[in-house]
C-alpha cells in the first residue's frame, strides 16, 4: 500500500457547513527558484457543486500535493482537475518584480492577479457571496503565515501547514499552478538556445548541480533572480 497521503474534503466540508458558498484553495509554486516567475494557483470550489458528500470521490484519484507526484502524473491530471473545480486561475510575478519588490510582496501580487484572472462569471459570484459577509467565501492558504495581504479583499482566510497535502482545494491549486509555471519556464528555455547550459527545461529554474555550474561559468541571465544569487553564490563572485 502506498504511504503517500492524499487530500480530502474534510476542511472544505466544514467551511461549507458553516455557511461558505465558496472555498478557495490557494498555493504558490516556484518560491524557492533561482530563476523565472513565482506562481500562485487559486482553485475555487462551490457549495452547490462540491458541498455534498457524494462529490467526495469525484476528483482525479491521483490528485495530491504537486511536490509528491511526478511531472507525468501532473500533466495527466491537469485538465481533469481544472474541469473538476468550479474555476481556477494562476497568477505570476516575474523575476524582475521579485528583485524589485521582494518575494512576499510578489506572492501577494501573483495571488491578486490570479483572483482577477478567474472566469468573470465565477468572480462575480464570489464577490456577491463576499458582499453578504466575509465568510461567504473562505480561502484556505498553504503555509505557516498569511502572505496574501489585500490580494483577496475581505475574504476570510485559514492558513494551514501542509494544506497542499491535506486539503483537496489546495492540492488542486498546487497542481494547476505547478503545471502552468513549468510550461512557462519550458517555453522560455525553448525560445533561447543560449539558456541550454542552465537546464531550465529540466530544473524549471530550481537549483541543481548543472544550473549552479552554469551560473558559476556563465553568470546570470535575464531570467535569474539576481538579488538571490549574490547570497547563494557569493563565494563565486558573480557580480
Amino acid at each position: 500500500m502506498s504511504s503517500k497521503t492524499y487530500p480530502t474534503l474534510s476542511l472544505e466540508s466544514q467551511l461549507f457547513a458553516a455557511g461558505a458558498r465558496f472555498v478557495v484553495g490557494i498555493d504558490e509554486v516556484g518560491r524557492g527558484c533561482l530563476a523565472g516567475p513565482v506562481a500562485v494557483g487559486v482553485a475555487v470550489l462551490s457549495a452547490v457543486r462540491h458541498g455534498e458528500p457524494s462529490a467526495a470521490g469525484a476528483w482525479p484519484e491521483q490528485l495530491a500535493d504537486s511536490k509528491l507526484i511526478s511531472e507525468k502524473v501532473r500533466e495527466a491530471i491537469f485538465e481533469p482537475v481544472g474541469s473538476w473545480v468550479s474555476g481556477y486561475a494562476v497568477g505570476m510575478a516575474s523575476n524582475a518584480e521579485i528583485d524589485e519588490l521582494g518575494i512576499i510582496k510578489c506572492l501577494s501580487l501573483a495571488a491578486g492577479r490570479a483572483i482577477r484572472n478567474l472566469p468573470s462569471e465565477l468572480r462575480a459570484e464570489v464577490a456577491e457571496a463576499l458582499a453578504a459577509g466575509p465568510s461567504g467565501a473562505h480561502a484556505i492558504l498553504d503555509g505557516s503565515h498569511n502572505w496574501l495581504g489585500d490580494a483577496i479583499g475581505p475574504m476570510a482566510v485559514t492558513v494551514r501547514t501542509k494544506a497542499d497535502r491535506d486539503c483537496v482545494s489546495v492540492a488542486a491549486a498546487s497542481v494547476l499552478a505547478k503545471v502552468t509555471r513549468d510550461r512557462v519556464v519550458a517555453e522560455i528555455a525553448a525560445a533561447d538556445a543560449a539558456l541550454e547550459p542552465y537546464g531550465f527545461a529540466g530544473n524549471k529554474g530550481y537549483s541543481s548541480a548543472g544550473h549552479l555550474a552554469a551560473l558559476r561559468e556563465l553568470g546570470p541571465t535575464q531570467w535569474h533572480r539576481r538579488t538571490w544569487l549574490s547570497k547563494i553564490l557569493a563565494e563565486d563572485a558573480l557580480f
